[in-house]
């Protein structure tokens, strides 16, 4: 996953960069083909990029992008937004999108918490993706786990009233977090996952074949009372 988390002191991040190596293919794609699918999180032009589109889905840490992929693919009237700070999963995924063909992706390579603050409008989601984040399951590396009360607070203001947002996580402890955290969330109400309705990314069969059970969490914003 890719998002900071803020303190009173230095920030806390959901993420150590153990990128390892990364191909030639993929650094040609991130010099040549970010600039195309890329977004500059500089530039307040969200309306420009996704106005075309009937809805609007962000996934937050795509990994190799496959997932992503698959969906954008199946669903070309939606506009999709991945967001990875990992550059091999980047450029994976910007060389999948250039050999497919596919014109309703666009890719932020960056800090979730920084694109969803200042490139990401209030209100503009109907969806945002949180699939299998870091665990972090030792206790003492809990403060890095994405999904705090700070990070909920921001996603849930970049949802559409009835925009939806949804986990998935094969670690107990981590759901039992997630739910406390949203439970702690007064926008946020849980609702019940439609069955096999996305893809399955290679960290959940990684889980799987480990003989972990997968939660599949989703919530949606309220009308505003």
């Amino acid at each position: 996953m890719s998002a900071t988390i803020n303190t009173n002191h230095r920030p806390i991040r959901s993420y150590v960069r153990r990128e390892g190596r990364i191909t030639f293919a993929q650094q040609r794609a991130l010099d040549e083909l970010l600039p195309r699918y890329g977004i500059d999180t500089r530039q307040p032009d969200f309306q420009d990029k996704f106005d075309c589109y009937g809805s609007v889905i962000t996934e937050i840490g795509f990994g190799d992008g496959q997932a992503l992929l698959e969906m954008a693919g199946a669903h070309p009237d939606c506009g999709y937004l991945g967001i990875d700070v990992f550059r091999p999963g980047v450029g994976n995924l910007l060389l999948q999108i250039e050999a497919l063909g596919l014109d309703n992706i666009r890719v932020a390579k960056g800090d979730a918490v920084d694109v969803l603050s200042h490139y990401l409008p209030p209100e503009s989601l109907h969806e945002v993706w949180v699939m299998f984040p870091d665990p972090w399951p030792k206790k003492r590396h809990h403060k890095r786990r994405l999904i705090q009360p700070a990070f909920a607070d921001l996603v849930t203001s970049r949802l559409r009233t009835n925009g939806r947002l949804r986990i998935a996580t094969d670690w107990q402890s981590y759901a039992e977090h997630i739910e406390t955290v949203i439970a702690n969330e007064p926008r946020l109400t849980r609702v019940a996952v439609p069955h096999g309705d996305r893809p399955v990314t290679k960290y959940e069969k990684r889980g799987v074949a480990l003989g972990h059970r997968v939660w599949d969490m989703e919530f949606q914003k309220r009308a505003p009372e």
